[in-house]
């Protein structure tokens, strides 16, 4: 018997900064393109966050989608209509270094499947200025979608990927980056009836992508950002998730965490089953698809009929939920991860992810307590785990004293 001294790890909490997407007035931010990750560094500071994961996205002004026709409109706050070069680096440094906030990652949300050349040209060559953004602010992970072709199957889709997205990953790997995917199916993107418009949406997508990418010499670039919301949308528990990756020997494959909750509504579920509304949902308009955005953000009932997104500890303790999967256990969350992913726990980022609908305020006053609510429970809820994983795993192993009761399991009708 050996006596191992109770030492729990931590995981890094950080937010998104598409929290508060306006934080420095437009008329202010276009003129001064770095003004907003100062004001967004400082204001991170004022809620308790020790890091933030930097939104990137197209300029408004060029965007291929309406904010309008958005769920929720990413952000810019990292304005890339001019390449970042090393006089804004050492601007935006300095700030992480007056603010002691910084960077868990740079993220940039869009299809890079598109299956219009031009577009999707486009959005390449925006990543690329992404990925030279991180280089420079000495990040090491850059964070977004796969996407998806329309005019392909999803077996084509996977052809696709092999042709245009692992070239991407080849520049990744030429400035030292790994890619995190986001696994959002995206069902409210497009118009069409396509639900699944993210192909890296579960593990058994994650890990055939993953297959292609290890032919090219590329697999250690592409990693998993998991969000656990996107598993309850589609009747999945999260356990059983990371269960499954243990069980194939792809435990490595998540890299990070979005913490983001979702709550499904029962009543919705039995209107629509999941899958959610598909047909007059106001996207299509006399038998065509409209081409108003503000219609076609009616395409998200696909998704807003059965469920909502949670901000972390803004919807109730629900054990019964839990155990039916329609909302996330939060502390289990945090327990399976470490039991079951193979984490350098102490250098694993968790991001909150802020898309409760009716707490997206665009004022700063308003939101700020929120949000510092939310972080909080989010340190808090990881602390837990992370002190009953040591005493359980490491302590009490070490001793040879067995631990109490059953737990959750894994694959549990």
């Amino acid at each position: 018997m050996s006596i191992r001294p109770f030492e729990p790890k931590f995981m890094k909490v950080g937010i998104l900064t598409a929290a508060l997407q306006e934080l420095t007035p437009r008329s202010v931010r276009d003129a001064d393109p770095d003004r907003a990750v100062e004001d967004w560094l400082a204001f991170a500071q004022e809620i308790g966050c020790e890091y933030v994961q930097l939104s990137a996205a197209l300029h408004p002004s060029v965007s291929d989608v309406p904010p309008e026709a958005m769920l929720d409109p990413v952000a810019n706050t990292l304005d890339l209509r001019s390449p970042f070069d090393k006089t804004r680096a050492t601007r935006v440094l300095n700030a992480v270094k007056r603010t002691g906030v910084g960077f868990s990652d740079l993220s940039y949300f869009d299809n890079m499947l598109h299956a219009d050349d031009d577009v999707r040209k486009r959005k390449y060559a925006f990543m690329l200025r992404v990925f030279d953004a991180a280089m420079l602010l000495g990040v090491k992970a850059v964070c977004g979608f796969v996407g998806r072709n329309q005019k392909l199957s999803m077996d084509g889709n996977l052809l696709f990927f092999e042709e245009v997205f692992v070239p991407l990953l080849k520049e990744a790997k030429t400035r030292g980056l790994s890619f995190r995917v986001e696994p959002c199916p995206m069902p409210g993107w497009v118009t069409n009836d396509n639900f699944h418009n993210n192909l890296a949406y579960t593990p058994g997508t994650w890990i055939a992508l993953h297959r292609i990418c290890e032919k090219h010499h590329v697999g250690e670039q592409f990693r998993i950002h998991y969000d656990p919301s996107h598993a309850v949308l589609m009747g999945q528990d999260t356990r059983a998730i990371f269960q499954y990756l243990k069980d194939t020997g792809y435990n490595f494959l998540v890299g990070g965490f979005h913490v983001k909750g979702q709550v499904i509504d029962a009543k919705g579920v039995a209107t629509w089953g999941y899958g959610g509304q598909t047909i007059e949902r106001g996207d299509w308009i006399d038998g065509r698809a409209s081409d108003k955005p503000i219609d076609q953000l009616n395409a998200w009932k696909k998704q807003t009929v059965l469920c909502e997104h949670e901000l972390p500890g803004t919807a109730r303790h629900d054990p019964l939920a839990y155990l039916q999967n329609r909302t996330v256990d939060w502390l289990d969350h945090q327990l399976a991860a470490r039991e079951l992913l193979d984490l350098d726990v102490a250098n694993t980022h968790l991001v909150v992810e802020h898309e409760y609908p009716k707490a997206r305020i665009q004022d700063k006053d308003r939101l700020k307590p929120i949000l510092q609510g939310s972080v909080a429970f989010t340190r808090k809820i990881d602390e837990a785990a992370a002190c009953m994983f040591a005493l359980q795993n490491e302590v009490l192993a070490a001793q040879g004293i067995p631990v109490q009761g059953f737990g959750r399991v894994p694959y549990r009708s």
